[in-house]
């Protein structure tokens, strides 16, 4: 059986959010899940080897009008790109007549959607709980999941040079905007603590931002800057195994804080 489940929320955490209703699908109908996702997602970087996935497709859409799936002519190359694949069931998690009309176009025999036209006040989580019980008689409490295999996890351990006899820590200090954003002080407060306990290195995930880059230069300049490792200049796809590497997570409420949690380590989430 073939389905495809178009999650079409554009960031990283969205993603890693939906996972337990995708492997809840993938279970109930025995069968992989390809997906429909944004290329914000990182979907393709985030679970090329997590095994409730099948393909990824990338919705090429964004505010340029000239992106592949944009407008009318868009999709109807949405249609095209779907129709190859012979889908049987199509999941939508949103509420638009656009996706619907996609799905019967696309000749999906099965299609299964939010309520349309109802997009004002959808709950990221309590909807597709309740869509998912509606349609499918699943009750969803289970944590996201992605998985990493071993062979990746000791590569990156030696590559980093990361000890078992230390206690690693992934400092997620970036975010997605400045509400989010912990002070960099704050964050060389929490290594200054820690040491006093443990013997640990740290490992700093963040993006490109000027904001972000400030807040990593100012922690790579303290006293503590020869126990930190810089992690903005690796892909997601890269700095998995070394999350998975790490004994805690201590983030912003980013999407580190979503991606470690979803690997399985400790997370802590700072709330600005």
């Amino acid at each position: 059986m073939k389905i495809l489940v178009i999650q079409n929320r554009m960031g990283i955490g969205d993603t890693v959010i939906f996972l337990p209703y995708i492997k809840a699908l993938s279970i109930k109908f025995n069968s992989p899940i390809s997906l429909l996702v944004k290329e914000s997602s990182k979907a393709d970087q985030l679970l090329f080897q997590t095994n409730y996935i099948d393909k990824i497709l990338l919705l090429e859409r964004d505010k340029k009008m000239n992106d592949k799936h944009n407008g009318f002519l868009g999709s109807l190359n949405i249609i095209k790109d779907i129709k190859k694949y012979n889908f049987d069931k199509i999941i939508i998690f949103n509420s638009s007549f656009r996706f619907y009309l996609i799905a019967k176009f696309s000749n999906i025999p099965q299609i299964f959607q939010y309520p349309l036209f109802q997009k004002n006040q959808q709950h990221i989580t309590d909807t597709p709980k309740k869509f998912m019980k509606d349609k499918f008689s699943l009750d969803i409490n289970d944590d996201p999941e992605i998985q990493i295999n071993d062979e990746l996890i000791s590569q990156s351990s030696k590559k980093f040079q990361i000890k078992k006899d230390e206690v690693n820590i992934l400092l997620g200090i970036g975010g997605s905007g400045p509400t989010k954003r912990i002070p960099a002080k704050t964050f060389i407060k929490v290594i200054k603590m820690i040491l006093k306990k443990k013997k640990c290195k740290f490992f700093l995930a963040t993006g490109k931002d000027n904001d972000e880059q400030l807040i990593l230069n100012e922690i790579l300049k303290s006293e503590y800057k020869n126990l930190c490792i810089p992690l903005d200049n690796l892909s997601i796809k890269e700095t998995l195994p070394v999350i998975s590497n790490c004994n805690l997570s201590i983030c912003n409420d980013s999407s580190f804080s979503h991606l470690s949690a979803a690997l399985g380590v400790k997370t802590i989430t700072l709330m600005a």
